[in-house]
């Protein structure tokens, strides 16, 4: 080979070199080009939704700009789009993405039907709430690493596939709210670390014997066509529901022991032998024979006596009760009659001494209702200082000390325990002057809002409640249908709108998703209004009025003018300059005492569930007032409950306990002690485009909170170092506790309350001393 050939190979060699380590950056840069096919085809087949930084064509899905996807090493491991109102199908390109662990579409509309080229990667499936239709793919047995699947208030059909051999990792599945039918394939037995099972509102028949040896802690199978014997194994799990079921009342035991394992009775003639043997024994020779003939004759002779004893006494027994009879049957007769002429106070039964006069009961019970079911009668809300105060007495109370004044007036201080023969001899009272008694027993019917003259009551009748009715009319007229240029926000209950009345006043009303609305029945939802009104505190939003017409349900709130907290600090840098350590701290006590409130004065007490800074907001004088007080029973219930554990948690307001499916008004804490974080450093709770390392607040603040260098260093750079040092430390302390791991070490937000009440007072008295 010659010199010059040599350096042609060398320069062609070098050339190659170069290629290689330009692509082998490349691939270390750029997402993994099969998941980046996949992403744009699952787009694609979503219709093309706006989401931020998604696009069909081009762009990095990786590049942290891209809405709810993660990404570890070139490779798309996370999709999570909650509520985002999305649409379409998701294709049949799934199976391309090659490390795909978590895909979660809930609360949208997607149809269709459910790939079954899933990515064998998967270990979590959360496609709750959707539209999806057909059945459920039988392509399940390949996701071995598989650890929860949610498919619930999809419209699948069929049967489950028996597709569960190799899910052995599988702890969570919710196939409720279906159509399923069929019975449960024996498959499911192999799931050894299924904890969570939900089929409640399906079709499904047949027993539930293969779930009898499975480590369930909560298992839901109400409303099917389950039958047969419950194993009563399933009886021991804590969380068991099984109503609406056509099961037998017996209970699946062992089998009870067979006559041919039991041994054979000494002396008793078996099965061999013949009538004729049995007719004709054999004769013995012998003394043994005679003594055996002699004893059997003495039995024989005892037998006799005692069957002609018995029937003696039988006999003497009938004679003795016949004579009974007619010598007593004629004084019952007649103590009878008299006992229905005039009944004795101690005759009367507990029940009937407990109902109150038809006359007294006739305007508040409706016919055919038993009284604890009975609408509440409430006087008319009147306008008073929203200061915080204990909550009103529940329904039933309220009911019950309403009848109970109607039907028996007070003579004295003393107890009085009156049958229904008393009340029935007692004279009437002397009619009322009016118009006193009548203003005491009002019933307010919902009418229309006194701002708008044209609004109409619903034209069907609806349960009593004090709170103003709105009609949805009336609501879209003055919020322009709905219109986006009235959009405040939206979360997982549904979206708030502005509205302008004629009179210029504006309130806010949330409009209730549909998935919401369909969780609550028309009696419990007025049930939820009337509970929602009976929170009155300065730091909570004031409920105003509600509509439910239509199929659809409204909450009309007060209107807050300056939006909310998590706008102030992370969206309008303006107003953030304007937020001052003294206000900040004040807000932070806001807050605290609307959580005091709920948890320790309102009977029983009301725990939040969705406690955030975009849930705080604000009026003209930058006073906090919390939203969404009260609606714990929207968010506790099927799909939003797990959508809502899987925000707070995301987003970085979640405690500890969430994992576990935990939530107390010690989750609560935690989310305040979030909060605070918020208002000390202008930081958001979760901030995907900052460093791995501080992407969530809690993860990155907590090791800094207890040396004063790092926690200057942390605090929001608008506040230019205005604030004092102790006060500082003082807050941060609070901090460290709120949002402690275990929820008993996290302290009562009474605590919480007063030690902020003396932050404030000791930055005060430092002032006026200073001046």
């Amino acid at each position: 080979m010659d010199v010059k050939n040599f350096v042609v190979c060398c320069l062609n060699l070098e050339i190659l070199v170069w290629i290689l380590l330009a692509f082998a950056v490349q691939l270390s840069d750029e997402t993994d080009p099969g998941d980046v096919a996949a992403i744009n085809n699952l787009y694609t087949s979503m219709g093309s939704p706006s989401l931020p930084g998604w696009g069909a064509v081009g762009g990095d899905p990786c590049n942290g700009l891209w809405q709810g996807v993660v990404c570890e090493n070139a490779n798309i491991v996370t999709i999570r789009l909650n509520a985002a109102n999305l649409g379409g199908e998701l294709g049949g390109n799934l199976g391309s993405f090659s490390s795909l662990q978590t895909i979660d579409l809930s609360n949208n509309h997607v149809g269709g039907s459910i790939p079954s080229n899933l990515p064998v990667s998967l270990q979590n499936i959360f496609l709750s709430a959707n539209a999806f239709t057909g059945s459920i793919p039988n392509s399940l047995s390949s996701l071995s690493q598989l650890s929860a699947m949610s498919l619930n208030g999809n419209h699948l059909t069929g049967e489950i596939p028996d597709s569960f051999q190799g899910l052995t990792a599988l702890i969570n599945l919710d196939l409720s709210s279906n159509n399923l039918s069929g019975s449960l394939p024996p498959s499911v037995g192999n799931l050894s670390s299924l904890t969570t099972l939900h089929l409640q509102n399906n079709q499904l028949s047949g027993t539930l014997d293969v779930l009898q040896d499975l480590p369930l802690a909560d298992l839901n199978v109400e409303n099917n066509l389950f039958s047969g014997p419950i194993p009563q194994k399933l009886f021991s799990i804590p969380n068991f529901k099984k109503d609406g079921n056509p099961f037998n009342s017996s209970i699946a035991l062992l089998p009870p022991p067979t006559s041919s394992t039991a041994p054979p009775i000494s002396g008793s003639p078996t099965s061999a032998q013949t009538p004729s043997s049995q007719s004709k024994p054999r004769q013995a020779d012998g003394p043994s024979a005679s003594a055996e003939s002699s004893s059997t004759r003495h039995k024989k002779s005892l037998s006799s006596k005692r069957v002609v004893w018995i029937s003696i006494a039988a006999v003497l027994s009938f004679i003795i009760l016949v004579i009974a009879i007619l010598l007593f049957l004629p004084m019952c007769l007649r103590k009878w009659h008299e006992s229905q002429r005039t009944p004795k106070h101690h005759e009367i039964t507990p029940y009937m001494g407990a109902r109150e006069h038809p006359q007294d009961i006739g305007s508040v019970v409706q016919p055919g209702h038993d009284i604890e079911k009975a609408p509440l009668v409430v006087t008319p809300k009147e306008k008073q200082p929203r200061r915080p105060a204990p909550i009103p007495k529940s329904q039933d109370e309220q009911q019950v000390n309403v009848q109970a004044m109607s039907a028996v007036p007070k003579k004295d201080n003393s107890d009085i325990n009156l049958s229904r023969v008393d009340i029935d001899l007692m004279p009437p009272p002397p009619p009322p002057p009016p118009p006193t008694l009548p203003e005491e027993r009002v019933i307010v019917k919902p009418i229309a809002a006194a701002e708008d003259t044209t609004m109409k009551p619903p034209t069907r009748p609806l349960p009593l409640t004090s709170v103003k009715y709105y009609t949805i009319a009336s609501l879209q007229q003055y919020t322009n249908s709905f219109s986006q240029d009235n959009l405040l926000g939206s979360g997982m209950l549904g979206s708030v709108y502005r509205v302008e009345l004629p009179n210029g006043k504006l309130l806010a009303v949330k409009k209730l998703d549909k998935r919401v609305c369909d969780q609550q029945k028309d009696d419990e939802f007025l049930d939820l209004v009337n509970n929602i009104d009976r929170i009155r505190h300065a730091n909570v939003v004031e409920l105003m009025g509600y509509c439910a017409e239509h199929g659809q349900r409204l909450l009309v709130y007060e209107y807050c003018s300056n939006g909310t907290l998590q706008d102030a600090l992370h969206s309008d840098n303006e107003f953030k300059d304007q937020l001052s350590w003294t206000t900040r701290v004040r807000m932070a006590l806001g807050a605290a005492r609307a959580l005091e409130y709920l948890h320790e004065v309102c009977e029983p007490p009301i725990i939040h569930r969705n406690f955030k800074s975009a849930n705080l907001l604000l009026d003209d004088e930058l006073a906090v007032h919390v939203s969404d007080c009260g609606l714990a029973p929207l968010i506790s219930s099927g799909a939003v409950s797990q959508l809502s554990g899987q925000l707070l948690t995301t987003y970085g307001y979640g405690a500890p306990e969430f994992e576990l499916g935990i939530y107390t008004s010690q989750s609560d804490v935690y989310s305040f002690g979030v909060v605070m974080l918020e208002l000390i450093t202008g930081r958001m709770s979760y901030d995907r485009t900052r460093s791995r390392g501080e992407q969530f607040l809690v993860r990155w603040a907590i090791p800094q909170l207890h040396d004063i260098d790092l926690l200057t260093r942390m605090v929001d750079p608008s506040l230019s170092g205005k604030y004092p040092i102790k006060s500082l430390s003082h807050f941060a302390d609070i901090i460290s506790r709120c949002v402690q791991h275990e929820p008993e070490y996290r302290p009562p937000m009474s605590e919480v309350v007063q030690d902020l009440i003396q932050m404030i007072r000791r930055e005060s008295h430092k002032r006026s001393d200073s001046e």
